[in-house]
């Protein structure tokens, strides 16, 4: 059986734990040695529990690439936008450079869904860069281009949450 590093991965859908399952897996490449990098889309809170974890765990790097602020999906600002660019050519260097084992695009889903990034360039470059690298893609509405491309798609699907019965976010579960 082939046990070499290299495919996509994509967890996508309307449920908690994408990003969830996403540092779950680097918790365990990390543990048999792996280097993992962690781009986050849309996010940069260093009160999120895997901010003040990471220097915990050998071989585990978290770059955040957007603002502490929710993005309207709709109407993005103009920074929202320019951060997500940015973001997206950092990780096209990251990728490129091939000093990591997995490569973790955190959220990218919903940047490529709502035009932060452009869905096209990313499929394409994914396309050209497969080989060693495992790359994850996370965050709900993952483009059917993306999905069409993925080896592995999981779809996190809500039948019951909290936050529908008003609990709010709560520290070290949600984030």
């Amino acid at each position: 059986m082939k046990t070499s590093l290299g495919l996509i991965q994509v967890y996508t859908g309307n449920g908690k734990g994408k990003t969830t399952a996403s540092l779950g897996l680097a918790l365990r490449a990390c543990g048999h040695g792996f280097k993992v990098c962690m781009i986050q889309f849309m996010k940069n809170n260093p009160d999120y529990g895997e901010m003040k974890a990471a220097h915990l765990l050998p071989g585990f790097k978290i770059i955040p690439v957007g603002r502490n602020e929710f993005v309207n999906l709709k109407n993005p600002e103009s920074i929202d936008i320019q951060l997500a660019r940015d973001g997206w050519e950092l990780a096209k260097v990251v990728l490129r450079s091939r000093e990591y084992n997995i490569v973790i695009l955190d959220e990218i889903n919903v940047a490529m869904a709502c035009g932060l990034v452009d869905t096209r360039e990313v499929v394409s470059f994914l396309q050209e860069i497969r080989g060693e690298t495992e790359i994850l893609l996370t965050g709900r509405y993952a483009p059917a281009e993306i999905i069409a491309i993925a080896d592995l798609v999981t779809e996190m699907c809500e039948v019951r949450h909290p936050y529908s019965q008003g609990l709010e976010s709560r520290q070290g579960i949600d984030y």
